[in-house]
């Protein structure tokens, strides 16, 4: 039987693009890092105990403590310096399901600064800011009409269409795994598997399906995207990424009504019409949003399996808990770990006097380690009864549109895995993803056993 990677018929693209390099090098990591390095002085000062947009603190592994001591003061803090400016902290699990379900007073629209913690750069020419609208960086009306236009991709009806082929290409990456040696599993798993799962969203040519991956690194790291230094390289890989994605546009426009996402944009009176800004920004967002976050947990379930070795003899002994451990895995991964809000009004949230303009940052990470709604929060629980309340898809109106896509790529690795009765152990180097927005693995070195 033809692999899942060869059933599929690759779409065309011109030569001319073809031979372009696509400056496939460097990496987001390696030009920060390089940057860093050259210009020690520039890494961002956080004088502020709390202030949580820094970065180390999820490098390293110690970003728990510092936001169990935020939940035990209140449910939300203001933050009055940091790099990114003043900024509210939205820590505690029911405070961001309100704060979420008030989409008027609390704004997405990328016009007041959008869904991350940046700020605005009122002192770049508009052309040159790189702000770019996305139906999740929207209000009312227009983020709805958007947001129909790629939901039927994910409707029940289509995961049912895509599940084969998932579990196919799922169950050939595993199969192909080495034995008896360690290697990479992000690099061998987590990111072949969900930038596949990209490609076939956007009947992607699939010979450059890892282009996907590098546009998503360079797009969606916000500590990057504050290094000005770096704009103009950043400013070039988003263009060439709109260039690859207008020829993929002209060449669908000349087709008739298909279920990939490019051709859903064609054929919808709210979307067939955007400016190359837009299209950029939804490109960003259905890519960064199908990519970093499914990669990362990918990763986050074999390691936290590892951590906690009871809950994986759970996992070996016990298939059919394998959809609650999805859950509970999102839950304890989190992969977006803040979404940032502005406020259009005075108003007031669980006592404190916010001001119209005010940045509101909700961190979904510390939602879902609140000990008042998950008992033992900081643990790996598959039995856990109430995991679906996990908030890492987000709530209300801006709750994730391709959560049901992405529940379902996590359960059939899982049900693969223990179908061929693979243990993953954690045996050498675990980097994780240097960055205040996207949770994850820079790399997680393991050996795969059978139990």
């Amino acid at each position: 039987m033809a692999s899942a990677a060869q059933s599929r018929a690759p779409t065309p693209v011109p030569e001319a693009a073809r031979a372009r390099s696509w400056a496939r090098s460097p990496s987001a990591h390696e030009a920060l890092e390089a940057h860093y390095a050259a210009n020690p002085g520039t890494r961002p000062n956080h004088p502020h105990p709390w202030d949580t947009s820094r970065s180390d603190i999820y490098a390293e592994n110690r970003w728990e403590p510092i936001f169990k001591e935020m939940r035990a003061e209140g449910p939300l803090h203001y933050i009055p310096e940091s790099p990114y400016g003043p900024y509210w902290s939205v820590v505690g699990h029911k405070a961001i399901q309100h704060t979420e379900a008030l989409p008027e007073i609390f704004s997405s629209s990328w016009e007041y600064g959008g869904i991350t913690i940046l700020e605005r750069l009122a002192d770049v020419p508009l052309e040159e800011r790189m702000e770019l609208p996305m139906f999740i960086a929207m209000d009312r009306p227009k983020h709805t009409g958007q947001r129909k236009t790629v939901a039927p991709a994910f409707t029940p009806a289509e995961m049912k269409r895509l599940e084969g082929e998932i579990r196919q290409r799922t169950g050939e990456c595993l199969d192909a795994l080495p034995r008896g040696e360690t290697f990479d599993w992000v690099n061998t798993v987590s990111i072949p598997l969900t930038t596949g799962m990209l490609a076939i969203l956007f009947d992607f040519p699939w010979e450059d399906r890892d282009l996907l991956t590098h546009w998503s690194d360079w797009s969606g790291d916000t500590e990057l995207a504050s290094v000005r230094a770096l704009d103009d390289v950043r400013r070039g890989m988003l263009r060439e990424m709109a260039a690859y994605f207008q020829m993929l546009w002209a060449e669908r426009a000349q087709r008739g009504e298909a279920p990939d996402l490019i051709s859903r944009m064609i054929h919808s009176p709210a979307m067939n019409q955007m400016d190359p800004q837009e299209f950029m920004g939804n490109l960003v967002l259905l890519i960064v949003g199908g990519n970093d976050t499914t990669r990362n947990t990918m990763s986050g379930i074999v390691h936290a399996l590892d951590r906690f070795p009871d809950q994986r003899k759970l996992f070996e002994e016990n298939a059919e808990l394998i959809p609650n451990a999805v859950q509970e895995c999102i839950r304890y991964q989190t992969p977006l770990k803040h979404m940032r809000r502005t406020c259009t009004q005075d108003t007031e949230l669980f006592g404190q006097n916010i001001a119209e303009g005010d940045k509101v940052i909700l961190w979904y990470n510390s939602a879902n380690r609140d000990e008042s709604v998950f008992e033992n929060a900081e643990k790996l629980d598959i039995t856990r009864e109430n995991a679906r309340r996990h908030i890492a898809f987000g709530y209300g109106i801006h709750r994730c549109v391709g959560a049901r896509l992405a529940e379902l790529q996590l359960r059939v690795l899982m049900e693969e895995m223990h179908k061929r009765r693979l243990r993953v152990d954690v045996t050498g180097d675990v980097q994780r993803v240097r960055a205040n927005f996207v949770e994850g693995f820079r790399k997680l070195e393991v050996e795969v056993t059978r139990f």
